[in-house]
């Protein structure tokens, strides 16, 4: 039985909410294991629709053991607060079904503060985060300041720990004209919130290799895209953290042996949102179109994302970043009815072309797309759920995008509906 890891094969907001919901079904534990709350998933099961923005999807099912790993960065507040937006939907939560690694950071409102402040200052500054505190928040776990859930376990020791973490924090202040934070602002803030977070609190590396042991199928729940690695993605305009698949070991607590397929998730076209480079971007009505009928609008945020054509260039490197198996090709049924389709197969830098994105801000900045063209379709994909569904032409634009990204589509959606998706590979019988 495998294990998969579902990563995003662009800049996030793919449709991963879906295929991991579908994949949880078949799932014994569902794993986040990096980033915080600034990703969404929407869920759609029946007549319920569910937005995550920090559990995992399997939460929502029942039966299954959904885990936060150590590679996140939490915000015990929202987290509380997620469970009880739940809780009042009618869904069960409780230490049965949901744990959080014991040393899991935390984000605190000085982390939202400073991280608002940045992105609202001059140049070089903003980088379109969600102003959630995520970044400050992982600045501070590799600079060994952060508190983390276990702390909130032993009150006593938290005053010491709080004025480490302050020391930093209040300097920074200083130097930016702010009120420097009082040391009791902070421990009320964690003491209040504690009794909330503490009972889901293990050790999840443990309880991982436990699961292992056992033969349960885990699946690995990424958030955002591999386009937004903190190494591998479009830097400085990334988020905070590894978002690639390798980051699914490393954020639970278990070697990389215990991932088995890695399924990455792309639209048929591309989108981002907030700054940074996107070299097949539509700054035309195609784009607009294409944003307006696929209701292009972040689940968390609410922002309107960029759009523009497929880029095989990007999906086929996060392939080899991400080492993934296989792809779900979801949002097939918003390109139908266009005469043409492009597709990024290549880039022109400085008059020469290349097959890859440059690691290079300005660079990245220079590139630009070289296009190949498809022939579009008539034929509605909508709600299709086998080849024999979809149009001919349909179906050559998926075997060219196989061709060019150099991986095999595992799975095609083709609407939000879970059951309206082509099966061609089930990444657990892989």
């Amino acid at each position: 039985m495998a294990n998969v890891v579902v990563v995003g094969a662009q800049w996030g907001d793919e449709g991963k909410g879906k295929l991991v919901d579908w994949l949880s079904e078949q799932a014994d534990t569902v794993v986040r294991f990096q980033g915080g709350h600034n990703a969404g998933h929407t869920l759609v099961i029946g007549e319920n629709v569910y937005k995550l923005s920090l559990l995992p999807s399997g939460v929502v099912r029942p039966g299954k053991l959904a885990v936060i790993g150590n590679g996140v960065v939490l915000d015990p507040h929202a987290l509380a607060a997620e469970v009880e937006k739940l809780q009042a939907q009618g869904v069960a939560i409780s230490r049965d079904n949901l744990r959080v690694a014991e040393n899991v950071p935390l984000i605190l409102s000085i982390h939202r503060e400073l991280d608002a402040l940045r992105e609202s200052g001059g140049a070089g500054t903003k980088v379109g985060t969600t102003k959630r505190g995520i970044g400050p928040a992982y600045e501070d776990k590799v600079g060994r300041r952060a508190i983390r859930l276990m702390d909130l376990a032993d009150l006593a020791t938290l005053p010491e720990k709080i004025d480490r973490l302050l020391t930093h924090h209040n300097a920074l202040r200083r130097g930016l004209g702010l009120e420097e934070i009082d040391p009791q602002t902070i421990f009320d803030e964690l003491a209040s919130v504690a009794p909330k977070v503490l009972p889901y609190m293990d050790t999840v590396w443990k309880l991982m290799d436990e699961e292992r042991r056992a033969g349960k199928r885990i699946l690995f729940e990424g958030a955002q895209g591999a386009l937004l690695d903190i190494d591998h993605g479009t830097y400085p305009f990334v988020t905070s953290s590894n978002t690639v698949a390798g980051q699914a070991a490393t954020g639970s607590g278990l070697g990389p042996g215990a991932v088995n397929y890695v399924l990455g998730i792309a639209k048929a076209y591309t989108t981002r949102v907030g700054e940074g480079p996107f070299p097949s971007e539509l700054h035309d009505a195609t784009g607009q179109l294409i944003g307006e009928r696929g209701r292009e609008f972040g689940t968390v945020t609410g922002r309107k994302r960029r759009c523009g054509w497929f880029d095989a260039v990007l999906v086929s490197q996060t392939v080899r970043t991400s080492g993934i198996d296989g792809i779900a090709l979801t949002k097939l049924d918003i390109l139908d009815g266009f005469d043409e389709i492009k597709v990024c197969v290549r880039y022109r830098l400085d008059g020469r072309e290349i097959d890859y994105l440059p690691a290079s801000q300005g660079a990245q900045a220079r590139v630009e797309p070289v296009y190949e063209t498809i022939e579009g379709w008539k034929g509605s994909t909508a709600g299709a759920r086998s080849w024999a569904d979809l149009p001919a032409q349909a179906i050559k634009y998926v075997r060219r995008i196989e061709e060019l990204i150099g991986a095999p589509v595992a799975l095609v959606s083709t609407s939000p509906e879970r059951e309206d998706t082509i099966l061609v590979r089930n990444p657990f019988q892989a």
